[in-house]
């Protein structure tokens, strides 16, 4: 059993955060980050290609991890393989020790760069969630039998802003069919809306992690609900940044202030420092953790 699962069916209230690879081949920055943050969180996210921008392979980087001994959740996007690499890549990292997953569909060639990339989606998120159950029943997608049995545990990801909508929880109820076990948003700015997803996922025996965003100043901001799917942070957020002094800090701020309002209403958070991971020590004291 994952750490990860472990600490999600304890109950106990649960810290993820995700890091980038690097767009090179060396790892040592990669790992620096993950270090500062490993005795801190559960696990970390590894994105892959997040963006449709072009990075070092998730796959290498989370079995980075697992050598170093920190929990990955490999994140894996069906927007560049079809599903006989994906069958290969998720076998591979069940071979390097990585267990915990994500199935992405993957953000749109159109917003990376380099936009003349061919696109795939030979298979969605929700598909490639069967597959994954497949191999963890010792079959590939094609129901042929495995040599072995793969022992993924897998989770799904959500866009907040259809919570509340019929689609929003048929899109989950598809997800947890498969066998997705909890469940990580982008950042959710209406406690509402996360109590409403949190009482869902209660009632389904599923997990909720919400996404916590360190927003460092109104430029990042405006960038990151112009170019990245899923973000929008509301203008009443980003005007707690005007005069201030030092932004860094009054994102800090909001960010631990956030998850204090989480802890009654969520399983756990899900930080994204965006580069500064070397901030997430200071985040959780500031709340408390």
């Amino acid at each position: 059993m994952t750490r990860l699962k472990q600490e999600l069916q304890s109950g106990r209230f649960v810290v993820t955060s995700e890091i980038a690879p690097p767009k090179g081949p060396d790892l040592s920055d990669f790992l620096e980050k993950a270090r500062l943050v490993k005795d801190r969180v559960v696990a970390i996210n590894v994105t892959d290609n997040q963006r449709a921008i072009m990075r070092l392979s998730s796959l290498v980087a989370s079995a980075a991890l697992v050598r170093e001994g920190i929990e990955p959740i490999y994140q894996l996007a069906c927007r560049d393989r079809n599903r006989l690499a994906l069958q290969s890549d998720l076998l591979g990292a069940h071979a390097f020790g990585i267990r915990n997953i994500l199935p992405l569909t993957g953000d749109a060639v159109a917003q990376g760069d380099q936009k003349e990339a061919k696109p795939v989606f030979d298979l969605t998120s929700v598909k490639l969630m069967a597959l994954v159950q497949k191999l963890n029943q010792g079959l590939s997608y094609g129901d042929h039998p495995l040599s072995g049995k793969t022992d993924f545990f897998v989770g799904g990801a959500v866009d907040p802003k259809n919570i509340g909508a019929k689609a929003f929880f048929q899109k989950m109820e598809e997800k947890m069919k498969y066998g997705a076990a909890f469940f990580q948003s982008q950042p959710i700015y209406d406690l509402a809306q996360v109590e409403a997803f949190y009482r869902y996922c209660e009632e389904h025996r599923v997990k909720s992690l919400i996404g916590v965003l360190l927003v460092k100043g109104p430029k990042q901001a405006a960038f990151l609900n112009s170019h990245v799917p899923g973000i929008r942070i509301p203008e009443e957020i980003i005007h707690k940044f005007n005069g201030a002094a030092e932004p860094l800090r009054v994102g800090i701020d909001f960010a631990a202030q956030q998850i204090r309002e989480l802890r009654a209403i969520s399983h756990g958070v899900h930080i994204m420092t965006v580069g500064r991971e070397d901030l997430v020590p200071e985040i959780l004291d500031r709340a408390g953790l």
